[in-house]
């Protein structure tokens, strides 16, 4: 009998009952809640009668639809208001965690997840947001649902799930001059696809990803959900059990050694089989830039504007066409040099410490082209309490940057940050969809340092130029 994945051993030790099909009821251990759907699902078991199941297993936070300007309340962003009250609210009624606006804790919800501790090898772990998968970059089986999950999950502590498949991707090499955790994941998404993870769990493996601190473990797992995939996991090692020992909610004195233990029999055994593979070769890795209007319209830096004349299918070579003509691109050009109007550091996949520290050295001595808005949202209070201990506020606004609150802000527009229509911003996050950033909005997606050398230069360029 073949050994098992990483992903088979967590599943199959959370399995309550086996339905049929393939489909089985899972028990949920953790449950993250923000203001932008955690209310609305609070709300909900409320009217169908319900209480929260094991309030002690859930943790609220508002992120995604208040302000990051400086002296933010309640109603910066009027439509928010009601939404954090409500949050407040129904977390207070039934014992909740709730890491409010401004106290030490609070922030995007998949940055204070890891950095709490609440997230822990082992361990599922759900939120009403698809970048949930962020936190498998500490070895938990983690994934975004949609509000009628929200609902069920908070009633029982279970939901209904059908197991995927399994695809190993694997980055084989050293990090090549200028490349990070961001530049990979976006690399791999252009060789393969959008969809070359739909119905699988992806598991990141590789010389490359075990020498990354947790922090570009978490990037690189942020964007699963952009190659397809719910769910996208890290084994967890002695890099993990550093990461997480003296955390809040982590175990403590020798409940702390018997997890650790526990913790090292998940890695994926020798034998165990994957439905399918895929290895990277760290070699072949530059700093990259989307062009398009999905994460698998990326290029190298250094590369030019991709003609849809060559696209390898029909169906691409209409969506090449549309992505242009909405970007205000033309094929065959360089894509540095593109002027921006734009830059964005923070959200879900580049805002913690290690990511600031990046940008700063980029930015540290030099001033941001004078057309050009440059805002840095750090993910947490806690990020953003450690980034201006070590001075990095100060760099930034040296260089003419403006230091923001923490919070999703440009990432999502549902806050009323937005990029205006027709201009272009390059940012750290993780979705350049029409109208991602605002209507009419242009994104191209980047890594922190790449951010800042845009920044600085007033145009797409290659920070190792810089």
């Amino acid at each position: 009998m073949p050994g098992k994945t990483l992903f088979d051993k967590i599943w199959d030790s959370h399995v309550v009952a086996d339905l049929g099909g393939g489909v089985v009821l899972l028990h949920i251990d953790r449950h993250l809640l923000h203001d932008l759907s955690g209310s609305g699902a609070l709300k909900e078991v409320e009217a169908k009668g319900y209480v929260p199941a094991q309030p002690q297993l859930a943790f609220a936070t508002p992120d995604h639809a208040i302000s990051t300007r400086a002296g933010r309340t309640d109603d910066t962003f009027p439509a928010g208001g009601p939404l954090l009250r409500g949050l407040r609210q129904r977390t207070s009624k039934y014992g909740i965690r709730l890491f409010d606006m401004g106290q030490d804790g609070n922030g995007i919800v998949h940055v204070v997840g890891p950095e709490l501790g609440i997230t822990l090898p082992g361990t599922t772990l759900i939120c009403g947001d698809s970048h949930t998968c962020t936190h498998g970059g500490l070895g938990a089986l983690a994934f975004g649902v949609g509000s009628s999950e929200l609902v069920h999950a908070l009633a029982t502590q279970t939901l209904v799930q059908r197991k995927p498949k399994r695809l190993r991707v694997s980055f084989e090499g050293k990090l090549p001059k200028g490349v990070t955790p961001k530049d990979m994941i976006l690399h791999v998404i252009g060789e393969i696809g959008a969809a070359a993870g739909t119905g699988h769990a992806v598991e990141y493996a590789g010389s490359a990803i075990r020498a990354l601190p947790v922090e570009g473990r978490l990037t690189i797992c942020n964007l699963s959900i952009e190659m397809g995939a719910r769910t996208g996991m890290v084994a967890p090692d002695d890099t993990t059990f550093q990461y997480l020992a003296g955390r809040d909610f982590a175990p403590k004195g020798a409940l702390w050694d018997r997890a650790v233990e526990h913790w090292r029999t998940l890695g994926s055994d020798a034998d165990a089989r994957f439905d399918r593979e895929h290895t990277v070769d760290m070699a072949r890795v530059v700093p990259q830039i989307t062009w398009g209007t999905s994460p698998e319209h990326v290029v190298a830096v250094d590369g030019l504007i991709p003609d849809p004349a060559r696209a390898p299918d029909e169906n691409r070579r209409k969506a090449w066409e549309a992505a242009l003509a909405y970007q205000g691109l033309e094929p065959g050009k360089p894509i540095a040099g593109t002027r921006v109007d734009w830059v964005f550091i923070g959200s879900c996949t580049n805002s913690r410490i290690s990511d600031l520290r990046a940008a700063a050295e980029v930015a540290r001595g030099r001033q941001r082209a004078a057309h050009v808005n440059a805002w840095v949202v750090p993910g947490s209070e806690r990020v953003k309490r450690e980034a201006e201990a070590e001075g990095l506020d100060k760099v930034f606004t040296a260089a003419g940057f403006e230091w923001r609150e923490p919070g999703c802000s440009m990432c999502v527009a549902s806050n009323g940050e937005t990029v205006p229509r027709g201009q272009r911003s390059v940012s750290t996050s993780n979705r350049n969809f029409v109208g991602r950033q605002g209507p009419g909005a242009r994104t191209h997606l980047a890594s922190p340092a790449m951010a800042a050398a845009a920044a600085i230069r007033g145009a797409i360029a290659d920070v190792r130029t810089l």
